[in-house]
């Protein structure tokens, strides 16, 4: 079957191990289903997989891709959940210490075919296109459980969101503005920044600029770069939530004297359950929010997106299509 994979590592330029050709079909263990794949989206963790972070050699090759979007063995048009844990593990799946993600021990999504776990299959609303649909079991997920899992947000609390235009960030603006939040968002461009606007947010900011509020909860992705100004950003009590670290793990001031002594929260975020993901699909039905999509492309053409998700040129996600 034609798929998209990584063939060997190079961290570098992590292009060069991406080959777009053919694979094996999948096997199906029992328990698992097929997944017709109609679309799929991209992911800072496709490209680091190239560089060989959190992927093993003796894997390779390795079909690319955590998310789709497809038709089950059923005829059930679904949106796949890429967090799979063990066959013996109860209760939410991102604390499973043995769980892995599609295109880490499990091939990918970049392919005609992927196997999943039966329940790792969630019911795509009429609603919801396929490319839409396919953008949601990572980033879109990720955002969702940061707001509103982790962060116990609701509607009117105010909400810093870090970093304007990746897939994590847009979606927490426009799950955040949905969901009745006050959204502030902050980005180094200016392009960006009325992006945010339009897709949401209330009022956008340089990144590192002062705040006219203190806010109840910051997003953080960035990492270094933005910690300091997440940190100086919340009010007494409040909560930074950290899914990631695009700009570096290493801070040059972690902020302890304000975080006790303001009494801040700093909590981490994974992925999502399963029950999660559906719940944020009921969400989008039901309000009409959709994902941002920055481009459509085929997945013949898939090392353009890897090429554009490398120069960061992107405000919303990459969908490849079959």
């Amino acid at each position: 079957m034609f798929a998209v994979y990584a063939e060997s590592f190079d961290a570098t330029n992590p292009l060069n191990g991406l080959v777009v050709g053919e694979r094996p079909d999948p096997e199906v263990p029992d328990g698992w289903t097929t997944v017709q794949v109609k679309a799929a989206s991209l992911n800072h963790h496709d490209v680091w997989s190239l560089r060989g972070v959190g992927l093993k050699e003796e894997a390779l090759p390795m079909i690319l891709g955590c998310d789709a979007a497809g038709v089950d063995a059923e005829g059930n048009e679904v949106v796949v959940h890429a967090v799979v844990s063990d066959p013996s593990w109860i209760g939410d799946e991102t604390l499973d210490p043995k769980r892995s993600l599609l295109s880490e021990r499990f091939q990918g999504t970049f392919a005609d075919t992927v196997a999943v776990p039966r329940v790792n299959v969630v019911p795509k609303p009429e609603s919801l296109s396929f490319e839409e649909a396919a953008c949601l079991p990572t980033a879109w997920l990720t955002a969702y459980r940061m707001l509103f899992v982790r962060g116990g947000l609701k509607g009117g609390d105010t909400v810093l969101v870090q970093g304007a235009g990746g897939g994590v960030a847009t979606a927490l603006i426009t799950l955040a503005r949905a969901a009745g939040l006050k959204v502030l968002a902050t980005s180094r461009d200016e392009t960006k920044r009325q992006r945010a606007l339009e897709i949401g947010a209330h009022e956008v900011f340089e990144s590192g600029e002062r705040l006219p509020v203190k806010v109840d909860a910051a997003m953080e992705t960035v990492g270094k770069a933005t910690w300091s100004h997440s940190i100086r950003s919340l009010r007494p009590g409040g909560k930074i939530v950290v899914s990631g670290t695009t700009s570096g793990p290493q801070l040059d001031d972690a902020e302890l004297t304000r975080i006790f002594f303001l009494q801040l929260e700093v909590v981490g975020s994974t992925m999502g359950t399963r029950s999660e993901l559906a719940s944020l699909v009921n969400l989008l039905d039901a309000t009409g929010a959709r994902p941002l999509i920055d481009r459509v492309i085929p997945m013949t053409d898939a090392r353009d997106g890897f090429a554009a998700m490398e120069e960061g040129n992107l405000f919303g996600k990459v969908v490849f299509t079959r």
